[in-house]
């Protein structure tokens, strides 16, 4: 049977395949990645693949479709059902798998879904989704004999090595956990009642449509909940998760919020202790706060670009035991295999926690204070975006400004830093700025704005309070 497929252009995106079901994604689609995927797993001499879905509405539809198009390229196939994606990360490492598909749509409103995708344990992204996409317009995929397909729970077993690593003691905390209905309902209610404390849990079901509030934990609203639920119960502090469950929010004693800078600065001095001198990783958007402690706590900081994908690679590299994202990816390959897994990030918080004789909200008020603008996104036409960076760097370099162009433009000065960089995922471009006073802050903004109007863009909204790190 002859097989050719065109995706909907905007699906392709840099880290994975996601659209509107129903509009610009299908069953087609899953089928096709199924097939194509496929393909390429079995051109890079592999045999087997893991499959998962998480809570969405359209998620088993798509799965089946997708497997069924795994099986016509004689893949043998294992499926992990309905879970967080880092359980399917944790099938993909433990049953040494050559290829893993996660059905989801992340943080996404119910109307999306999508694919992430891992071949031979590594990130799948950017040219290699340019390439499936490529290979299934031409039908260019292998004809096999049908394939083999078993489905497995891993359930029990990925919850007892997220437990394994707790180590806190006997101490007992309490906690407010907020499922956000995401798709780790099932595997967080399993691992809090093997955890030592008490467990509050907040929107456990798995719930596709996300009733409780959108499941982004790097947006202040979306933790109102949980707040509010720490402060009732005087808990000690609450976790979020977003709705696939691969990227963590969390909240103090106190009710206050720590961003994912300043997440990483707390697990990050407590990995270096037994790590010293190791790389620990962040995005361009990261504080420089946390550069700074990285630094004072004995490790290499390194700023990378932002994208999951690209932070994972770069790990693997450099063989950093740490690494993370504003947006809340938290990745450990200390102990654990690399990937980002909010589960297990707030096994590894709790035990920071218990083991210490100062409460959470006493970290981060430690922390030197800063203002910073909140993550500013302004739409920018696809090919202009890159563009207005290239401009941007240009007018920098000329003026012998103290700039880095790992990801986009990030400007030192005395008073701070700004960064703009251009999304990879949407048409638009990214703005951040922190400074150490409201003045400095100002002018700080001020410079990025003179950058953006000569390059004909007029001034962005940098409403909103301001992030006080």
């Amino acid at each position: 049977m002859s097989f050719t497929h065109d995706f909907d252009a905007t699906s392709l995106r840099e880290y994975d395949i996601r659209g509107i079901v129903g509009t610009t994604l299908s069953a087609e689609d899953a089928f096709a990645i199924g097939r194509t995927f496929g393909s390429l797993v079995r051109r890079n001499g592999g045999k087997t693949l893991v499959v998962g879905y998480d809570g969405r509405l359209s998620s088993p539809m798509l799965e089946e479709a997708l497997v069924k198009g795994a099986l016509e390229c004689g893949l043998h196939v294992t499926r992990v059902g309905r879970g967080p994606t880092p359980m399917l990360y944790y099938a993909s490492a433990t049953l040494n798998a050559d290829g893993a598909i996660m059905v989801t749509g992340s943080h996404n409103p119910p109307n999306y879904n999508g694919f992430k995708m891992m071949l031979a344990g590594k990130p799948f992204f950017g040219a290699q989704i340019r390439e499936l996409g490529d290979l299934a317009a031409r039908g260019d995929v292998v004809a096999a004999e049908a394939g083999t397909v078993r489905t497995i729970d891993l359930r029990d077993d990925y919850v007892k090595r997220l437990v394994k690593d707790y180590d806190g003691g006997t101490r007992k905390l309490k906690i407010v956990w907020d499922n956000g209905n995401s798709s780790a309902g099932e595997v967080l209610e399993k691992m809090v009642a093997l955890l030592p404390g008490e467990h509050i849990v907040l929107n456990a079901a798995i719930d596709g449509t996300f009733p409780a509030h959108h499941p982004d934990p790097t947006v202040a609203k979306n933790l109102e909940q949980l707040i509010a639920a720490v402060k009732d119960n005087h808990a000690d502090l609450g976790i979020a998760f977003d709705g696939d469950a691969d990227r963590i929010g969390l909240v103090d004693n106190k009710g206050q919020i720590l961003w994912g800078d300043q997440i990483l600065v707390l697990l990050a001095r407590d990995v270096l202790k037994s790590h010293s001198d190791a790389t620990i990783i962040a995005d361009v958007k990261a504080s420089q706060v946390l550069f700074d402690e990285v630094a004072r706590a004995g490790g290499k900081p390194l700023m990378w670009r932002t994208g999951h994908s690209l932070i994972k690679s770069k790990m693997a590299e450099t063989g950093s035991p740490l690494a993370g994202e504003m947006s809340g990816h938290i990745f450990f390959a200390d102990k654990w295999y690399g990937f980002d897994d909010a589960l297990y990030a707030g096994v590894r918080v709790l035990g920071i926690v218990a083991r210490s004789d100062e409460t959470l909200s006493a970290f981060r008020e430690a922390l030197p204070a800063t203002l910073s603008t909140p993550e500013v996104r302004f739409d920018c036409d696809d090919h202009r975006k890159f563009k207005v960076i290239e401009e941007v760097a240009e007018r920098l370099r000329k003026s012998g400004a103290d700039v880095s162009e790992i990801d986009g433009v990030r400007v030192n000065t005395t008073d701070g830093w700004w960064l703009l960089r251009a999304s990879n995922t949407q048409a638009v471009l990214v703005a951040r700025a922190e400074g150490r006073d409201d003045a400095g802050l100002e002018r700080l903004k001020g410079a990025l704005v003179e950058q953006l109007e000569q390059s004909g863009l007029s001034r962005p909204d940098f409403s909103g309070n301001n992030a006080g790190h």
